[in-house]
């Protein structure tokens, strides 16, 4: 009877807890957990814990309905200071935001075709498939794509045929 109860135990703890459409592993506390989603940092995760009162070290598959329906409310709208937010004075509106998942991926995306049109330096670099903060290139940055080699040539060998 007692293996059993554990065997059922295991398997709660191998399942996965959907929280803003992001599969979280049951065995990940919370803190470790909420960071699996787009837009948390630890000390997101952190304040996030704080603000609710929920014990960072319990089980992620140990919470409740309800408190996974807070989690995900606060995820959307914290109530923060603004430096634990990911989007502060934004061009467009001037608010400061704080975005998750594919929300964040297509802002990215947006502000790195906004620096190509208006071709700024940072927008040339993301262009050329170049690093654009000021990291060295002569001896990294060799390849492109599909692992394909760039710019490497062998020294002519002087004498031999």
């Amino acid at each position: 009877m007692e293996e059993k109860a554990k065997q059922e135990q295991g398997k709660r703890e191998e399942s996965l807890i959907r929280i803003l459409s992001t599969d979280i592993p049951g065995n990940k506390k919370v803190y470790v957990g909420l960071t699996r989603i787009k837009g948390v940092s630890f000390s997101f995760s952190n304040a996030l814990c704080h603000v609710l009162k929920i014990d960072k070290n319990k089980k992620i598959i140990s919470l409740s309905e309800e408190e996974i329906k807070k989690i995900s409310d606060f995820i959307r709208k914290p109530e923060l200071p603004d430096f634990l937010l990911n989007r502060r004075k934004d061009i467009e509106t001037g608010k400061t935001l704080h975005l998750s998942g594919s929300d964040l991926d297509l802002r990215r995306e947006f502000d790195i075709k906004r620096l190509k049109k208006i071709r700024s330096y940072r927008g040339l670099r993301h262009a050329l498939g170049q690093p654009t903060r000021g990291q060295r290139t002569r001896s990294h940055f060799r390849t492109r794509g599909k692992k394909k080699t760039v710019g490497v040539m062998n020294k002519p060998k002087l004498g031999k045929k």
